[in-house]
């Protein structure tokens, strides 16, 4: 599914306009990053957390040469389902 049939999907669902039902996307996004930038959790009970987690340092190969080379520390945003959506999907 892309943005554009989710804005669809959300403004047929919830009767609004396509414009109001972008909005309304583009806040929840807005908000989701702006959690996690400041390594806050997001949880939606039933549907799941989003959250930040640190990924350690770590060595790598280049999988054209082979030579080992160093991977930094790092952050990456994570989901985790919640049940609803776990036993839904099953």
């Amino acid at each position: 599914m892309t943005k554009a049939e989710l804005i669809a999907n959300i403004s047929k669902e919830a009767k609004i306009t396509k414009a109001a039902a972008e909005k309304a996307l583009n806040s929840f996004t807005s908000n989701v990053t702006k959690a996690l930038k400041k390594g806050d959790k997001l949880t939606l009970t039933g549907f799941g957390t989003f959250m930040v987690a640190k990924r350690k340092a770590r060595s790598g190969r280049n999988p054209r040469t082979g030579k080992e080379i160093k991977i930094a520390a790092t952050k990456v945003a994570k989901f985790k389902p919640g049940n609803k959506l776990k036993e839904t999907v099953k």
